[in-house]
């Protein structure tokens, strides 16, 4: 947790004098969404600036992406949360406080934007002034719509001379209705704090959302919903939370409702984006609580903290006896939480040592804390050991997942698999079975019928791009279902796709037909049958599971020859000739080999006979034949993501 740790080193312990506004009517808890590459991190930065919650000295570019990677990358992997005193210019006004959650703008994060709407009550809709609304932006728009909060829309980027506000705020009206849109540019500061005003104004305080709490709510028990959470190796379990009713205080005692434990609290404090410590957390406010757990998996995303005073704890379990019954009492507490997230992409990941595998499984516990979205289950081959099956949201999710674990958690040898999607087998007695992998496929004599995820797409277009879009699409076996004209230079289309066709290399595909003006987003749609074959790749004639993968029956034999050529390529040669082979069942469709390594075994020599040379030839073509017999092929981790590249 190499990125946490660098903010909490030495902070733990700062205090800060307690801010002099404990009133709810004086917070606002609002989020940043929009579509990847955007500005929330730049906007995000003029605020900091703007309210003086950063020093000068300190400020850098993209100062709430914390990692790394995230600034390798350009952006945003984890939301972070940040809270700013802001006082508006008006005299009769005092200090507002505001909690901004920093959300990122890929599908493969989409988890991480859905907690922190439901710990805020307004958002700010960003939209880039150059390219317009984009299929994630309405994909989090959907989101927060549903969930009620108040939507405050900014075109950004007004800046830039190929900027549009006019014709994109025309697009924001016909989505939004009449209403306020405000025009800023985040890197000049431009409009900013006229941003923060309208926040202040238009969000609503804690209090005014309702919902959640409790009429009825007992005095002396305090609510909060865990939104995210972290771990550091003196405080425990790190639970970021946004508390709905009463207080939280050091040395409270708090149970989690949905792990049925009990702790108590260390620590409490808010984010500046730094952890800095306060006597308690209010009704409102978005904080941390340290809990001292070790066991990371205690604390769970979504779950509700509560605080009990001495007298409701001891009448609470006096009332109830046992745990059933304590548990049917509690629940009446429970905030609504989140749905769990479902993977749409699974990959076994191993240690090259064995020894590495408790290490990889406790790195696994304590990035979970920071990523809810990662899900993972023991896992087995012959071939790799024993490691983890785990559950990612895309692609570029388990990317970001194995480069975090190899730098936070030193796991730099590593083996994944080639990534893919859950399948669901009738078998022939008419029960179901979930396949993960197409290794766990059986012999066609034991199913009747193999279902494959659907999902349904949406891509957002200029229209002078519509034909290369839709040519892409329908090579991936897609299906038309609508077109809608958003303006005359824009166009969204929908169509319904297998998942397996997106998952690797689509969007690098549909930014190459668009010239990089395209989006897209997706949602589950179900499992469908589909005419599928197991595709088998042997190296050296041994079959290599963990290559194995399911295809289209009539694409067999194209994408059998694709596999070994493209491998053919990927794979470093050997001191004896490998031959790569593409098969279904026990036929093969595909082969391709791999020369071997050539040696001048007689380069040494010099005149004499020739029978001396053709004796050392000889002998050395009998060595490339043993170890022909007995080699064996490693294969490094990075050919199995690679390889599904077209």
């Amino acid at each position: 947790m190499r990125f946490r740790q660098i903010i909490f080193a030495g902070c733990f312990g700062r205090r800060n004098p307690p801010t002099l506004i404990m009133d709810t009517n004086k917070i606002r808890n609002f989020s940043i969404i929009a579509h990847i590459d955007h500005g929330k991190s730049t906007l995000a930065d003029r605020m900091l600036e703007i309210t003086k919650t950063v020093e000068a000295r300190q400020m850098q570019n993209q100062y709430l992406d914390m990692m790394d990677l995230e600034r390798e990358r350009g952006i945003t992997i984890k939301m972070q949360p940040v809270r700013m005193e802001y006082t508006p210019n008006s005299p009769r006004e005092s200090a507002y406080i505001l909690n901004l959650i920093d959300t990122p703008g890929h599908v493969d994060f989409s988890y991480e934007v859905s907690r922190s709407l439901a710990a805020v009550e307004g958002v700010v809709l960003l939209v880039d002034g150059t390219k317009g609304i984009q299929a994630q932006t309405l994909a989090h728009l959907y989101q927060a719509q549903k969930q009620k909060l108040v939507i405050i829309p900014a075109i950004n980027k007004i800046d830039l001379p190929n900027s549009r506000p006019e014709e994109i705020e025309l697009e924001l009206r016909k989505i939004l209705g009449e209403g306020e849109i405000l025009k800023i540019s985040a890197k000049e500061g431009t409009n900013v704090v006229q941003l923060l005003e309208a926040i202040i104004e238009k969000v609503p305080s804690p209090q005014a959302k309702g919902g959640p709490s409790l009429k009825d709510r007992p005095s002396g028990i305090s609510r909060a919903l865990i939104f995210d959470s972290t771990y550091d190796d003196y405080k425990g379990v790190l639970a970021f939370v946004r508390v709905f009713d009463g207080s939280f205080k050091t040395g409270n005692k708090i149970k989690f409702i949905a792990q049925k434990k009990d702790a108590e609290i260390m620590e409490v404090g808010y984010f500046k984006p730094q952890l800095i410590s306060q006597k308690d957390l209010n009704q409102g406010e978005i904080g941390y609580i340290a809990t001292g757990l070790k066991d990371p998996t205690l604390v769970r995303v979504g779950d509700t903290i509560l605080s009990l005073n001495d007298a409701e704890h001891t009448r609470t379990h006096a009332e109830n006896k046992n745990l059933s019954a304590s548990s049917q009492h509690y629940s009446a507490y429970v905030l609504p939480g989140y749905s769990e997230p479902r993977p749409v992409v699974f990959a076994s990941i191993f240690p090259k040592e064995g020894a590495d595998f408790n290490v990889l499984r406790e790195a696994l516990n304590k990035l979970k804390l920071s990523d809810a979205a990662l899900s993972f289950e023991p896992d087995s081959q012959e071939v790799l050991g024993r490691g983890y099956r785990c559950g990612f949201l895309g692609s570029l999710h388990m990317e970001i997942v194995l480069e975090r674990l190899k730098r936070e958690y030193n796991l730099a040898s590593l083996i994944a698999t080639t990534p893919s999607v859950v399948y669901e087998l009738i078998l022939k007695n008419g029960e179901s079975e979930t396949i993960f992998s197409a290794a766990d496929v059986p012999t066609s004599d034991r199913y009747t019928e193999i279902r494959e995820p659907w999902v349904a797409l949406n891509i957002l277009t200029p229209t002078r791009y519509l034909g290369g879009v839709l040519e892409l699409v329908s090579w991936r076996r897609g299906v038309h279902t609508d077109t809608e004209y958003l303006s005359t230079e824009r166009v969204q289309i929908k169509y319904e796709i297998p998942l397996a066709e997106i998952i690797v290399d689509f969007h690098d595909k549909l930014k190459g037909v668009s010239s990089g003006f395209a989006s897209l987003s997706y949602e589950f749609l179900e499992l469908r049958k589909g005419d599928l074959a197991r595709l088998d790749i042997l190296v050296a004639g041994e079959l290599v599971t963990a290559l194995s993968r399911l295809v289209p029956r009539d694409q067999a034999f194209e994408e059998g020859q694709r596999l070994v050529s493209k491998l053919k390529d990927l794979l470093p040669r050997e001191l004896f000739k490998v031959s790569l082979q593409a098969a279904i069942g026990g036929k093969i469709v595909a082969r391709e080999d791999i020369s071997a390594l050539k040696k001048d075994v007689t380069g040494y020599l010099y005149g004499g006979d020739i029978t001396r040379k053709m004796k050392l030839r000889e002998k050395q073509k009998r060595g490339k034949k043993r170890m022909k017999a007995s080699g064996r092929v490693n294969i490094p981790s990075s050919v199995f993501f690679e390889l599904l590249k077209r």
